[in-house]
């Protein structure tokens, strides 16, 4: 008759309970890469459905005579798309910055400029998406905002790491600039400490 001893039977349960967790983590991984995939081409889609959406109000004489006042706009709406052409950055630009907003674009933050207007535009967005290649942005590049009104040009004069209580940043002007918020260090896990700022004027 096989006996098998203590030790066996605890190396069996050791070996079974690996099998049982290797296949959770097999599941949760499978399952989060799904998301991410799923995130990504929701994103790609969108951006691409909001570029069809500027192009249509560039075309429509009622936005070509005038933006539309503040009032008629809502978290979510197309309100334009950025440009750095030297770092190949295209990326439309949506009213609000909550986190369903900033997972699809960038956000235009709510007291600032509109785009196409006098004073200083605030848009935010995430380090790890959009924002990514601001970490390569220099004094000089050109940031290029187009909107239903026009195209304006930017050039940036300053490049600055702040607190995120620092609400100066987007404090309104009478020039015509653009602020440019994200997340720093650009690298970090988890809740970034402090925000990276990208100023410009007007050219």
């Amino acid at each position: 008759m096989l006996t098998i001893t203590e030790p066996e039977m605890f190396a069996k349960r050791i070996q079974r309970f690996m099998r049982w967790t290797r296949g959770i983590f097999l599941i949760v991984g499978t399952l989060m890469l799904s998301y991410v995939a799923i995130t990504l081409l929701q994103a790609r889609f969108y951006q691409e459905a909001a570029n069809s959406t500027l192009d249509r109000q560039m075309h429509s004489e009622e936005l070509r005579s005038g933006y539309p006042s503040r009032t008629v706009v809502k978290d979510g709406d197309v309100l334009g798309r950025i440009e750095i052409p030297r770092l190949g950055m295209s990326v439309a630009v949506l009213e609000g910055a909550t986190s369903q907003t900033l997972r699809l674009g960038v956000g235009h933050i709510e007291g600032t400029a509109l785009p196409g207007e006098l004073g200083n535009i605030g848009i935010a967005g995430h380090r790890d998406t959009y924002f990514r290649d601001l970490k390569d942005i220099r004094a000089s590049d050109e940031i290029h905002i187009q909107a239903a009104s026009g195209l304006t040009r930017y050039e940036v004069d300053w490049i600055q790491i702040t607190a995120p209580s620092d609400g100066g940043i987007v404090a309104p002007t009478t020039g015509s600039s653009l602020t440019l918020v994200t997340c720093y260090p650009f690298h970090f896990i988890g809740a970034a400490p402090e925000r990276y700022v990208v100023h410009a004027r007007k050219q």
